[in-house]
């Protein structure tokens, strides 16, 4: 089935800041999230994700563009929106010497519920995520994937059509990431649609319906994970190498074979990593191409490229831009000209 409303809609939302020389935050952010889905916002620090989450949760009135929250507009109607909002942001905002059962119950009463019906959809949440044991236990003693789920259980008390996730998972031990994402997946099947922002780039991989990358306050890709993952390429080569010394010399190897330029993170990194056509092929063929120029190979590989590679991609450039590490723009010092790093500046440039 085709869904065709939406949950959110974002049209040419610009935000502005400071007064006579002022810095454009977002510049036209474009987003849409049908409804029952589940949308990942995904872009590096202070790209305009924490904006656009406060801008559609009414936190922030934006400088132009229009928001609708399950056809509300935010700006027209902020209240209309609350009521049919629900937000998880980075920290759990739970009161930690009140209970679970009264965290929750104080949370109904606050949207307007009367005591007893409070009461009733405070246990009704507890059972649901998971927390009947600890209903009576002060919110400060709880571990942090309890709190996480006792601050998401607050955000959807008045059963909200749109949740917005903003980080939720952030802190978390993996064990507690995947009840977190469980919780998630089971929201959405109850027909709830979620904003998802997040700094995991797994997270949004396997949650998201659709992703948007948004960089500088503009988004500069959206589509399905498998839709972004199509932009660089079908198969990556990753080989593994046993002497770091060797980097350079992979390098080029790998650029006679690969698509594109190869990758290599850096640092203590042994895998160099190249987009390729053919997977089986290419990668018999950079084998026995390293093996004649005497490289030695710990593991090599082919696989689909990750959504962290899409990421890296699309903001690679802008980043560029933006910032350099130190130790690259210190290459006049001796060690840095001798080191796999420098060399490969050399080869590549």
């Amino acid at each position: 089935m085709v869904v065709t409303s939406a949950a959110i809609e974002v049209s040419d939302l610009v935000m502005e800041y400071g007064g006579r020389d002022r810095k454009r935050a977002l510049d036209g952010i474009e987003l849409r999230v049908p409804e029952g889905t589940v949308l990942g916002l995904l872009g590096p620090n202070g790209a305009g994700k924490t904006t656009t989450v406060r801008i559609i949760t009414t936190l922030l009135r934006p400088t132009a563009g229009r928001v609708r929250v399950a056809g509300v507009d935010v700006c027209a109607d902020p209240m209309g929106a609350r009521r049919r909002l629900g937000l998880s942001g980075q920290y759990a905002a739970v009161d930690e010497q009140l209970t679970g059962f009264e965290n929750l119950r104080m949370v109904a009463r606050l949207y307007g519920m009367p005591r007893r019906r409070a009461a009733e959809r405070a246990d009704e949440l507890l059972a649901a995520f998971g927390l009947e044991a600890a209903r009576n236990a002060r919110a400060g003693t709880y571990s942090g994937g309890m709190r996480r789920r006792l601050d998401l259980a607050g955000a959807l008390v008045s059963r909200p059509r749109v949740v917005v996730l903003d980080e939720p998972t952030t802190g978390l031990d993996p064990r507690a990431r995947a009840e977190m994402w469980q919780v998630i997946t089971d929201l959405v099947a109850d027909g709830s649609s979620v904003l998802l922002t997040t700094q995991y780039l797994e997270e949004a991989d396997r949650l998201a319906d659709s992703i948007a990358v948004i960089d500088h306050g503009t988004v500069i890709a959206n589509g399905t994970p498998a839709e972004l993952k199509s932009t660089i390429g079908g198969e990556r080569l990753t080989v593994t190498l046993t002497d770091l010394a060797d980097v350079p010399a992979a390098m080029a190897v790998l650029a006679r074979t690969g698509v594109d330029s190869p990758r290599w993170e850096g640092d203590d990194t042994l895998d160099v990593t190249v987009a390729v056509a053919d997977g089986s092929k290419t990668l018999v063929a950079v084998l026995h191409r390293l093996d004649q120029e005497h490289i030695g190979v710990a593991d090599a590989c082919v696989h689909r490229p990750s959504l962290d590679e899409v990421f890296f991609t699309l903001t690679e450039k802008s980043t560029t831009e933006i910032t350099l590490p130190a130790a690259d723009r210190l290459c006049d010092r001796p060690e840095a000209v001798r080191s796999p790093r420098r060399q490969i500046e050399v080869l590549t440039s």
